[in-house]
């Protein structure tokens, strides 16, 4: 099920209700069997492979724990990584490994057609595999111990806010928090709700209304001018940061309510002033993966500059396909890689030269061409990640120095099926996006507001104003949706 959906709005409260009425000892098995149920409401026979995965890395950590044979334990490692891994290249890759090989083949004038088999890809499981992934590893390395109870280990790896879009929770995090007996109190309900509320307008507001647009010009790339393209790809940064983040906020305010605090998974990216800058605030639970598991072990910043650069790039590269079975995502983590690596080489100078003349890089103006360079730097890496195949990605960058002309700006507009009232939408939607931050923020939940000091009072008043509003955007965003009959899911669901 969707979370901008009825099916989760009656679902939750029925979720929460029951496991605030039983008891701590039993809340687990609760909370295990509507995560399955959740999972299943998307595709029942699925359930089994996610059952499957959880069984062997749960069954691998107690091996490790138990032996002290440095051999068993690297081939349990392995054995178990290559289940997972194994499982994960199968249902999302094995079709691209074969169309990559054909097409290949193909250019050899081999008269071969593609074969592909018919497999639905598991929603999540690139989020799950990574999570039991982290379990298995961190109990190998003794950074962890086993956990016994195989109920508690199935609802870490399916605990339901975070189980199909993440963040991509740390066991030495989530397991101690699910074991823990949590008790009722208005500071957490309050602090989840408001989270929730923040994720439904970023998702339903921002995220669906600035789609429309986004998707008109790459509906008909081949009648989009250079502006239109641009513009495109700029609001589907904003539009996929709004789309995950509004996932990672209900998903955080959900756990919230039941006393659970996920992690952060985005630190206002769209602030940022270099790609690497961009690459810490966004997906932070994705990219402590790849830094703890691969970058790390690779060799990290440990030896040499050369070294390190290679490293970011393996880790970039791996980054995109993660992300999808297609060359567009591989040349997105490439794109990204090599604007990294480029920083990387180029930090030092860059610094020297404001140092000898004396120049305060800090002000204002060097911080908006930063942001302002890093906008049009980042459109391409957009396209790349936005666009379906090579040929769409390849014909939308054709298109951007296209067009120039009279009635330039017009055609752009029509590409976007945009007109001034679109246009002020879409500003007030983005102006939102800080708001929105700001009542995300774990601040003080003015509980017992009525002692609170006149100044904070009024503070409070505005609040609940902000939220209220909020409210009602997301209640017209949703009937405008269900009147057209076109409920999104989020889209890194795909992933």
């Amino acid at each position: 099920m969707n979370f901008n959906s009825l099916h989760f709005l009656i679902f939750l409260p029925v979720v929460l209700l029951v496991y605030w009425l039983l008891p701590h000892k039993v809340r687990w098995a609760w909370l295990l069997l509507a995560s399955y149920y959740f999972y299943m409401s998307w595709n029942a026979v699925l359930v089994f492979l996610i059952f499957g995965t959880t069984a062997v890395s749960y069954g691998a950590a107690l091996v490790l724990e138990r032996t002290q044979n440095k051999n068993l334990r690297r081939l349990c490692l392995v054995l178990t990584l290559i289940v997972c891994l194994g499982t994960l290249f199968f249902f999302k890759y094995f079709n691209f490994l074969l169309d990559s090989v054909f097409s290949v083949l193909r250019l050899f004038s081999m008269d071969l057609s593609s074969p592909a088999l018919n497999i639905l890809l598991p929603v999540g499981i690139s989020f799950y595999t990574f999570q039991t992934l982290s379990y298995v590893i961190d109990v190998y390395r003794g950074d962890f111990r086993a956990e016994r109870h195989f109920g508690y280990y199935a609802l870490f790896v399916s605990y339901f806010p975070q189980l199909v879009a993440g963040p991509i929770e740390r066991p030495d995090n989530l397991l101690p928090q699910l074991r823990q007996e949590h008790r009722l109190n208005a500071e957490d309900m309050a602090a989840g709700f408001r989270i929730l509320l923040c994720g439904f307008f970023r998702k339903c507001v921002v995220a669906d209304t600035i789609a429309v647009y986004v998707d008109s010009v790459f509906a008909d790339l081949a009648g989009a001018n250079g502006l239109a393209v641009f513009a495109a790809a700029s609001l589907f940064t904003v539009q996929m940061y709004c789309d995950f983040a509004g996932y990672s906020e209900i998903a955080t305010g959900a756990a919230r309510m039941m006393g659970v605090r996920l992690m952060t998974n985005f630190d206002r990216p769209l602030t940022s002033e270099s790609f690497g800058e961009f690459f810490r605030r966004w997906h932070i639970s994705l990219n402590r993966w790849f830094t703890d598991y691969l970058y790390i072990p690779l060799g990290g910043n440990r030896k040499g500059t050369a070294r390190k650069l290679i490293n970011l790039f393996v880790v970039f590269l791996l980054c995109g396909l993660w992300h999808g079975a297609s060359w567009t995502y591989v040349l997105w983590g490439a794109y990204a890689g090599f604007f990294v690596c480029l920083e990387t080489v180029l930090r030092k100078p860059y610094l020297r030269f404001f140092e000898k003349r004396g120049i305060d890089r800090s002000a204002a103006i060097f911080r908006f061409l930063r942001r302002a360079v890093l906008l049009v730097l980042f459109a391409p890496a957009a396209i790349l990640f936005r666009a379906p195949a090579i040929s769409d990605a390849g014909l939308a960058f054709s298109r951007f120095f296209s067009g120039f002309g009279a009635g330039y700006v017009d055609a752009a507009f029509a590409s976007l099926s945009a007109g001034p009232a679109d246009v002020i939408c879409v500003a007030l939607c983005i102006l939102c996006m800080s708001m929105v931050y700001y009542m995300a923020q774990p601040k003080s939940d003015f509980c017992g507001q009525s002692l609170l000091p006149v100044q904070e009072r009024t503070l409070y008043a505005e609040r609940v104003s902000a939220y209220l509003y909020c409210t009602l955007a997301i209640a017209l965003a949703w009937l405008i949706l269900l009147s057209n009959g076109d409920m999104s899911a989020f889209a890194y669901f795909r992933f």
